[in-house]
């Protein structure tokens, strides 16, 4: 299992991602796109990294926004693992 990051690793991790938000908890960001179609095809983008790094993003769908929520439910928190998944994602 993954380790929880203390609250001042968050802070320091949170600052180097653009657009994700943080309660200490979990990563959150919202992707706006053009149409229903664009929001599906990002999310079906997510499906292969995730799957590779064995961590899966809690999505939400509402025709073209996409929100997505990072945490590692195992370990009650943030771990390296969501920050490197946000990084990821950032990339797409």
């Amino acid at each position: 299992m993954a380790a929880k990051l203390d609250d001042a690793t968050i802070r320091e991790r949170a600052q180097t991602l653009t657009g994700w938000t943080t309660d200490g908890q979990s990563l959150k960001i919202t992707r706006k796109f053009k149409d229903f179609l664009a929001a599906m095809a990002f999310v079906n983008s997510l499906v292969d990294p995730a799957e590779a790094a064995g961590h899966h993003p809690d999505i939400y769908i509402s025709y073209n926004r996409v929100d997505i929520t990072l945490i590692t439910h195992d370990a009650g928190g943030l771990t390296e693992m969501d920050f490197r998944m946000a990084q990821t994602i950032s990339n797409l």
